[in-house]
């Protein structure tokens, strides 16, 4: 005991300063990858899917049945958080991730491989629905270990810019997507919807060998292997959650709907808006939201500092303010119809508003738990909200749509109605001390000496 901590005293700050920031990336990294593949479904879900799988139906109604497709991978978001959760609070964090990341990647190659409605009829709607449920239980589970993965490796007073990490890698998901689906949608529309949408999806696997080798380097959540040696471990640690914390699950829930029905609209629906009700060419929308993807990928770290420095409830409430303000502006400035201004939407909308959202999320949500429950508490809370937020959003935006005659105001009040919600539930949270992490009674040299330990 005493070699390893005399071991520890002489090299721990190197090794310490190497374990967190490897862990940061690698968290961002992998996001990176399994967002690049959620979102490719988003965006094929919005211009290409209704014509493949469902062209029978008029272009409204296929569209809404290519969303409620899109939609089954944020209802199955909850039952993965559950399930690894389960086995993230029990088993540990780092073998959850490199599970998640298979069972995304393998789904969406799979999907480039399914005929068309032409060749098998409504079985390829089905087997589109089967994959989607798939995706949707990897994300469900990715996200808290991703998150707890960052923040419990980050040394005090930078979790929040460790935390924001993971959440970063949302943007070069998104870039990535938004990349490949422009270069397809560069064909000519025959090629394009024969076999060019298939490419992004097959090209997955490259990003899937990527991401778990990049994974597999990374060393167990300290946080976790202190709880474990101590036999802090909970039998069933979603009963525990939902017995001891509900009023967490709640704020959790209520505060993360705005931000997550604030982006899938933004990413998801304005893309069908723009290419159908304003005539707009999918490569402006698609360039904008790149654009917009990077600035997010700057801002949210910077938004994370800013959280370690004013608290993360304040930087996410502002987030929210920001929602009601910016609302009408970025359908004002889409309905513009101008490249430049199209742009200034997408930044906005996603590198200033959604990143002030999302950035501090990963910190301060992970504080709502104790140790023994956080990857199932924040799962859980955080993927229910993504299944009534991100997978209702682009639904309820078409319908809200049609019913004010292709005018979005009534899209507005919603984000705004949500936004107001969401600055409450935040202001009802715990600070960052309530739970206390197992090393948190450290000082920060015994701090750095735990993790170079581990």
């Amino acid at each position: 005991m005493s070699a390893t901590h005399s071991s520890a005293q002489g090299s721990g700050p190197q090794r310490g300063r190497r374990h967190y920031v490897t862990a940061g990336l690698a968290s961002m990294m992998g996001t990176t990858i399994e967002w690049y593949d959620f979102f490719l479904y988003g965006t094929a879900a919005a211009l290409i899917f209704n014509k493949i799988f469902f062209p029978s139906f008029d272009p409204v109604t296929g569209t809404l049945a290519a969303f409620a497709t899109y939609s089954v991978g944020f209802f199955a978001r909850p039952l993965g958080g559950i399930v690894f959760g389960h086995f993230g609070d029990r088993v540990g964090r780092k073998s959850m991730l490199l599970i998640t990341l298979v069972l995304m990647g393998v789904p969406t190659m799979l999907i480039g491989l399914i005929p068309s409605y032409e060749s098998i009829g409504y079985w390829a709607a089905v087997l589109l629905v089967a994959m989607r449920f798939l995706q949707g239980i990897a994300v469900g589970g990715e996200w808290g270990g991703a998150v707890l993965m960052a923040v419990e490796h980050a040394p005090e007073g930078k979790k929040g810019l460790f935390g924001s990490l993971p959440q970063a890698g949302v943007a070069p998901g998104l870039i990535l997507s938004s990349l490949a689906m422009s270069m397809v949608a560069t064909l000519p529309e025959k090629d394009m919807l024969s076999w060019g949408w298939r490419l992004p999806f097959l090209a997955s696997v490259v990003l899937l060998v990527i991401g778990w080798f990049i994974r597999v380097k990374v060393a167990e959540s300290p946080d976790f292997e202190q709880m474990k040696s101590k036999g802090g471990e909970v039998k069933v640690p979603v009963a525990e959650v939902c017995r001891n914390y509900p009023r967490e699950v709640l704020t959790v829930i209520g505060a993360r709907l705005a931000e997550v029905t604030w982006f899938y609209t933004v990413a998801s629906f304005s893309l069908a808006y723009a290419a159908g009700t304003l005539a707009i060419p999918r490569t402006v929308i698609l360039d904008a939201t790149i654009w917009g993807a990077t600035a997010v990928l700057f801002s949210m770290p910077l938004f994370g500092i800013l959280g370690d420095k004013i608290g993360h409830k304040r930087v996410f409430m502002i987030g929210a303010v920001g929602i009601i303000i910016c609302a009408p502006i970025f359908f004002s400035l889409l309905g513009s119809k101008d490249v430049y201004w199209i742009n200034v939407a997408m930044v906005i909308a996603i590198g200033l508003v959604y990143g002030c959202l999302y950035g501090p999320e990963g910190s301060l949500f992970s504080g709502q738990f104790p140790p023994e429950v956080r990857y199932t508490g924040i799962s859980l809370a955080v993927q229910i909200s993504g299944a009534l937020g991100g997978g209702l959003a682009p639904i309820i935006a078409t319908w809200l749509l049609a019913r004010n005659g292709g005018d979005p105001q009534y899209v507005v009040w919603y984000l705004s109605a949500l936004a107001v919600i969401a600055f409450f539930s935040a202001w009802r949270m715990h600070g960052a001390s309530k739970y206390a992490t197992p090393s948190k009674p450290l000082n920060s040299a015994s701090a750095v000496t735990a993790n170079a330990a581990s």
